[in-house]
């Protein structure tokens, strides 16, 4: 457990990293100095300079950050981030955006050279590698959620009494549920490298759109591509997620906006090593593929517009744009320190909220 604890942990912390380091290759590129690239926040552990920049380990392990002169406050040196065209200041903070969807792309084309398991339907049948059905969605209170079944496990096997069932169809698991409706049944579940065993009763009358055990199936299989195909396979499937990402926030705000449940539930720190830890269990591939979605979420999450994140940033560099100048600093700085203590409770209330849920 303290194992996948410390690899979820630096996988976050590695991928605040990456994200810092787009800002300063960027700033490089156009020439602005990088006066501190530190791997955690002060207080400093250590710290070597090199050329202009100094690189720093520091005592806080949550993230990474990139200090550049002229960034916070005004500095009329050639060489700092605010005498920069605003063209060169927008693509200076993009970069740390950039960089999350490149990760994604990449941790997803080695998940599909390694093999991915894809959804495939009943009828398809041929040369398959680990073909199995898989629990997609739990209801909440239902039959399965109460067993102790998770989303990911594959069910390798149900039996009530004498009969007995090794299900390669999605159909066959259904068929054989509904012939034992209010009656016990064990199901051998495989959970990771972990062979598990559950009981539970078949719902008679479950609630509409739910099931019987309360349990969404898929049928899966892994699908291996070669390197030069999964390159591209990783970044149609980044750019797939992203917009799957943007229409769910989009219907988000809509059903907010019409007073109906946003339907999102939002997730903190604990709630996410909780899903990386999770992902674990099932394998290299799920836990890749998961990475790489929490690396698309962060950068759909620093895009938008608002201050305190490179969303908001950018937002103030658009308004200077069509204003012809800036934003006054100390309004820009105002706006900036409320949305971050805005971010700071928000924040706070989630991982409440999921230790609340988890624990």
């Amino acid at each position: 457990m303290f194992a996948t604890i410390i690899i979820a942990f630096f996988s976050l912390v590695g991928l605040i990293t990456l994200h810092e380091f787009g800002h300063f290759l960027f700033a490089k590129k156009f020439g602005v100095k990088v006066e501190e690239f530190g791997i955690g926040y002060p207080p400093r552990i250590f710290g070597k300079k090199i050329g202009e920049t100094i690189y720093s380990l520091n005592l806080l392990p949550f993230g990474a950050f990139v200090r550049l002169p002229g960034e916070i406050g005004k500095k009329h040196s050639p060489d700092s981030f605010s005498q920069q065209p605003v063209s060169k200041r927008i693509l200076i903070v993009l970069g740390g955006v950039l960089s999350f969807w490149i990760i994604a792309a990449i941790i997803f084309s080695i998940v599909f050279t390694l093999g991915a398991p894809i959804a495939i339907d009943d009828e398809t049948d041929g040369d398959l590698i680990n073909p199995r059905v898989q629990i997609v969605g739990l209801a909440k209170d239902s039959p399965a959620e109460i067993a102790g079944l998770k989303v990911g496990d594959a069910i390798k096997k149900m039996s009530f009494l004498d009969v007995k069932l090794i299900p390669e169809k999605t159909k066959q698991i259904q068929d054989f549920t509904s012939s034992y409706l209010g009656k016990e049944i064990s199901l051998t579940i495989e959970r990771g490298k972990e062979i598990l065993y559950f009981s539970l009763i078949p719902r008679i009358s479950p609630p509409q759109g739910e099931g019987a055990m309360g349990i969404a199936l898929a049928r899966t299989a892994i699908k291996k591509s070669p390197l030069y195909l999964a390159l591209w396979e990783g970044i149609v499937a980044t750019g797939d997620l992203t917009i799957g990402i943007v229409k769910g926030y989009l219907k988000a705000i809509n059903n907010v906006i019409t007073g109906r449940p946003s339907g999102v539930q939002m997730t903190g720190p604990v709630g996410v090593f909780q899903m990386l830890s999770q992902a674990q269990e099932l394998g290299i591939t799920y836990y890749l593929n998961f990475l790489a979605m929490i690396s698309i979420y962060l950068a759909v999450f620093n895009l938008m517009p608002i201050p305190a994140v490179d969303g908001g940033k950018l937002m103030f560099l658009t308004i200077e744009a069509i204003r012809k100048k800036p934003i006054p600093e100390k309004i820009e700085q105002n706006i900036t320190a409320v949305f971050f203590m805005l971010l700071i409770i928000l924040m706070i209330f989630v991982t409440i909220n999921d230790i609340n849920r988890i624990f």
